[in-house]
């Protein structure tokens, strides 16, 4: 794996960590807000290691679409994608982020963030695989 490539799949695996202990620290706007950012720097990584290109985009669909993620990710991805502002500004927001979340929401976006991760890092490991043929 390319160090640029292998420097945004750490940073995402570090921001899921982040997001899972600011969830215990009830932090829950925090959790959405890490949980768009571990899926979209896993994307890249993905980009990066199949495409050898970075693509500057925060649609997690657009990002995903690029390397054929399954089209049961395609809704989260879809809300997912806000949350890079939502749980960040109360202008975009239009309320106080902060209160926008509650334990189940915040428990539903790590969960499914995982199941990307899962899948992006086998993408990862059958690339490495076929390059190595």
């Amino acid at each position: 794996m390319r160090k640029e490539t292998s420097n945004w799949w750490t940073q995402a695996k570090r921001d899921l960590i982040s997001a899972k202990n600011v969830l215990k620290s009830k932090d829950y706007y925090m959790v959405a807000f890490l949980c768009q950012q571990t899926v979209e720097k896993s994307l890249k990584a993905l980009i990066l290691h199949t495409k050898r290109e970075f693509y500057p985009s925060n649609s997690l669909i657009y990002l995903g679409k690029s390397v054929g993620i399954p089209d049961t990710f395609h809704s989260f991805l879809g809300e997912l994608t806000p949350q890079y502002t939502i749980s960040r500004y109360p202008n975009a927001a239009g309320e106080v982020p902060s209160e926008l979340y509650d334990e189940e929401i915040a428990s539903d976006y790590l969960k499914k963030s995982e199941e990307v991760l899962q899948w992006i890092e086998k993408q990862l490991k059958l690339s490495e695989n076929s390059l190595k043929e």
